[in-house]
C-alpha cells in the first residue's frame, strides 16, 4: 500500500466518525509532516476539502524560527494558508512534557478558531515501534503498550494520525519523488534523548525478530487487551463505585476482592479524574498507596486524598492542591465544577475558590452528612474574604452549582483513553 493509499484509507474510515472536510495539519518542517503536508494536499484537492497548516515555534532552539519559515513558504507554493504558533509560557519542571502539551493546546486553539474539523499529524509506524520500545524499558503495562491512537478527540478537537502505519522511509520517499526539501531537527542525533538512542538500536532489535512489523502489530495487540481491560473496570466501576461530593467512592469488601489489574485500573482512573490531570500515577506509588490505605492509613497522591471509612474506599481531593486555585463564577473550576453567582450577578470581585477554613462559617455543615476534610475541598464563592456560598455545605442555594461530577461521568470515562 503507497503512502496515498494509506493516508486515503484512514480519511476515508474517518468520515464515519463524523465531517472531514476542513482539515488541518501541523508541520514541523520535518521529513514525515512535509510528506504528510503533499498527501493531504492531494486528497483535499480531490475531495474537494480546505486544508490548513500550523507550525508550533516552542522558541527551545535557534533554528526553530527558520524551520517555521521553511514551513511558511513551502506552504505559500503549494497555496495551502499557513499559521505559525508561538510559545510563550514556559514553565518549570519537565520542560519537555510541557512543550508536548503546549504544542496540542496551541494546535487546538488554532483549529477551533479556524472552524477545523479534525487536525492531521505525521507519526508513522517507526514512531510507534519506537515508542512502543521505549515504554517497554520503562516498565509500561498494557495500557502503556498499547498502540498510538490514530482518532479522538481532546480539547475539544478531532485528532488524527492518517500515516500511523506508514513507514518514514516511504515518507522520505514521496518527497525525494516530488523534489521537496525538508529540515532535519538536531536533536533527532543528540543521544541524551530516549528515543534517539532506541532509533539508534532498532537495526539491532531487528536481528533478533524485534523488527517495526513485529512491535506495531503486538502494539495494536495490547490495544485490544486494554480496550477488554477497560470493560471489565467500567463493569466493576457500575457495581461498587458511587460518587459524594465530588470525592469517588468504592465499596468494600469488594473493591479489594477484584483482581489486581482491575483494582489498580480503577484506583488511577479516580485519581486522574479527581486531580484533571492527564497521566496515570507511577504504578509503584499507586500499588504502594492502595496496600497502605486498605490497611487504615490515608495518603496523598497526585492532588488526591485517598482513605478508608467502614465501608467505603474514599478518593477525595487534596486540600492543598486546591489552596489558591481561583475562578470567575459560571467558569469551570478546579476541572470538574462550576458555581455561578446569585441572580447572575458577576461582580468583579466576585471569585470562586475552595471553602477551606470558611467552614467556620458554615453553621449548619453538619447536617449535610459530609465530612469536614470533603465539604473543606469543595468549590465557594468568595467577594473580599467574605463567603457569600458555599452550596455543599448548606450555604446558599444548591441552584448556584450548575455543574458538579457525578458517577455516571465517572463511569464511562472508564472507558476513554
Amino acid at each position: 500500500m503507497t503512502p496515498a493509499t494509506a493516508l486515503a484509507d484512514a480519511l476515508n474510515r474517518a468520515r464515519t466518525g463524523g465531517p472531514v472536510l476542513r482539515l488541518g495539519v501541523a508541520v514541523s518542517g520535518g521529513g514525515d509532516s512535509m510528506a504528510l503536508l503533499l498527501l493531504a494536499r492531494d486528497w483535499c484537492a480531490a475531495q474537494r476539502a480546505e486544508l490548513h497548516a500550523a507550525t508550533v515555534d516552542h522558541g527551545l532552539r535557534a533554528g526553530a524560527a527558520d524551520e517555521a519559515r521553511f514551513v511558511r513558504e513551502s506552504c505559500a507554493s503549494l497555496t495551502v494558508p499557513h499559521t505559525v504558533l508561538r510559545w510563550s509560557d514556559r514553565p518549570a519542571g519537565n520542560l519537555q512534557d510541557a512543550a508536548r502539551r503546549a504544542r496540542y493546546d496551541l494546535l487546538a486553539d488554532w483549529a477551533r478558531g479556524v472552524g477545523l474539523d479534525a487536525v492531521l499529524l505525521g507519526h508513522t509506524a517507526d514512531d510507534q515501534a519506537e515508542t512502543f520500545v521505549m515504554r517497554l524499558a520503562r516498565g509500561s503495562g498494557v495500557d502503556g503498550l498499547a498502540a498510538m491512537r490514530e482518532d479522538w478527540h481532546d480539547r475539544g478537537m478531532r485528532w488524527l494520525r492518517p500515516v500511523l502505519r506508514v513507514d518514514r522511509a516511504s515518507l522520505r520517499d514521496v518527497l525525494k519523488t516530488r523534489g521537496q526539501d525538508w529540515v532535519e531537527d538536531p536533536s533527532n542525533e543528540d543521544r541524551a534523548f530516549d528515543r534517539v538512542r532506541v532509533r539508534d538500536a532498532m537495526p539491532d532489535l531487528a536481528q533478533i525478530g524485534l523488527d517495526r512489523d513485529r512491535l506495531t502489530g503486538t502494539a495494536r495487540r495490547m490495544t485490544l487487551a486494554r480496550d477488554a481491560l477497560s470493560w471489565l473496570a467500567h463493569d466493576a466501576a457500575v457495581r461498587l463505585s458511587d460518587m459524594q461530593a465530588g470525592d469517588v467512592r468504592f465499596r468494600l469488601p469488594e473493591f479489594a476482592n477484584l483482581p489486581d489489574e482491575t483494582r489498580h485500573r480503577l484506583l488511577a482512573h479516580a485519581i486522574t479524574y479527581i486531580s484533571s490531570t492527564p497521566y496515570r500515577p507511577r504504578y509503584d506509588a499507586l500499588r504502594t498507596l492502595e496496600a497502605e490505605v486498605l490497611d487504615g492509613q490515608t495518603r496523598n497522591l497526585q492532588g488526591c486524598l485517598v482513605s478508608r471509612a467502614s465501608d467505603r474506599l474514599v478518593i477525595g481531593r487534596e486540600q492543598r492542591a486546591v489552596d489558591g486555585l481561583t475562578a470567575p463564577p459560571g467558569a469551570l473550576w478546579d476541572g470538574r465544577w462550576i458555581l455561578t453567582a446569585p441572580d447572575g450577578r458577576n461582580a468583579p470581585d466576585m471569585q470562586v475558590k475552595a471553602l477551606g477554613d470558611g467552614i467556620l462559617h458554615c453553621a449548619t455543615w453538619r447536617a449535610t452528612g459530609l465530612s469536614r476534610t470533603t465539604l473543606m475541598t469543595t468549590p465557594a464563592l468568595w467577594s473580599q474574604g467574605t463567603l457569600l456560598a458555599a452550596p455543599l455545605a448548606g450555604v446558599g442555594d444548591i441552584s448556584l452549582l450548575t455543574r458538579a461530577p457525578n458517577v455516571e461521568e465517572f463511569r464511562s470515562a472508564v472507558l476513554s483513553h
